[in-house]
């Protein structure tokens, strides 16, 4: 005997009538939406809402195909920060430590933690967590952490020396820094005009996969084209994945700072400076969806109202804009 049967009689007219509304109803349904075609490339999601796409409970549709078809990791899906408080107490201090002096390498970073932070540490694990964070000292030496080349990819030559910066889209440059949160931390990565100091996209990320980079890129150049790219040599920039988007718009040129030398792509460098001191910092951001809102509002601030010395006291948009 069919189950339903045992069922109420108000509960069997709800079933009836959601089985019709269901039946009638026009919306696609997750599976339908997960079989159309062309999903990782016609969408324009960002890294995280793309996350929370990924439904487990679809039974014709695998973890890994939803992945995919998405173009994330799968690993990204499972993924959960495990926060150690201690660790997160002095990644912050390294952070505020070479934020004012990016040229410190980790001997004098761990002299600072100790005189000044009181916090006394090994080598190995101030190596360790400067790994974790992505940071390395302006002076060329042995590398080990995210900006890190690969060995199997194309390195292109630094083609700013002695430049002059005389318009919008000329130069675009872009990094990665550590964002500190009250209990965790994040990834930022910008894309900024060298002229006219304008942030043209950003994208935060709970993790260093590669899909963050990509997204701000793509969504930069819906906004703009600029002549050269300047990167480090980082895995991220370095990429394959990362280098075809470029190769894809012919104008683009392609510029990579000398190795271990921060302070080639100084003015994406000097905002980092920036958006710390006058955001991150101040705020003590709790957790990453806090700290997103927060800098979406900051950077609208960046671009819109902070009026720079540098532009004769004009706001970034106005000069990008006027182009």
């Amino acid at each position: 005997m069919n189950w339903r049967f045992y069922l109420p009689t108000n509960a069997r007219k709800k079933i009836i009538l959601r089985k019709e509304s269901l039946t009638n109803s026009t919306e696609p349904s997750a599976s339908e939406m997960w079989k159309s075609r062309g999903l990782k490339k016609n969408t324009n999601l960002n890294y995280r809402e793309k996350l929370t796409l990924m439904d487990r409970d679809l039974k014709n549709i695998s973890l890994a195909r939803q992945a995919d078809l998405l173009g994330i990791s799968r690993s990204s899906f499972y993924y959960e920060p495990i926060v150690d408080p201690e660790d997160i107490g002095i990644m912050n201090a390294i952070d505020e430590i070479f934020t004012e002096c990016p040229f410190y390498g980790h001997r004098r970073i761990r002299e600072d933690l100790r005189t000044d932070y009181q916090i006394r540490i090994g080598k190995k694990r101030t190596i360790s967590l400067m790994k974790e964070m992505g940071l390395e000292a302006i002076y060329p030496k042995r590398k080990w952490h995210l900006s890190d080349p690969d060995n199997d990819t194309r390195k292109y030559p630094y083609l700013l020396s002695g430049l002059p910066i005389i318009g919008v889209n000329q130069v675009w440059g872009t990094d990665i820094t550590y964002v500190k949160l009250l209990k965790g931390f994040a990834y930022l990565v910008a894309l900024i005009d060298w002229f006219s100091r304008y942030v043209v996209s950003w994208e935060l990320s709970e993790t260093l996969e590669i899909e963050f980079c990509l997204n701000n890129l793509k969504q930069a150049l819906n906004i703009g084209t600029p002549e050269i790219h300047n990167s480090d040599q980082g895995s991220h920039f370095t990429s394959q994945q990362y280098i075809d988007i470029l190769n894809n718009q012919e104008k683009i040129k392609i510029s990579m700072d000398g190795r271990g030398r921060c302070m080639d792509n100084i003015f994406t460098e000097r905002l980092w400076r920036t958006v710390k001191y006058e955001n991150i910092y101040l705020n003590e951001y709790r957790n990453f969806n806090e700290a997103n809102q927060g800098l979406a509002e900051y950077f609208k601030f960046y671009n819109e109202k902070r009026k720079h010395q540098s532009l004769n006291y004009r706001t970034p948009a106005q000069i990008y804009f006027a182009k």
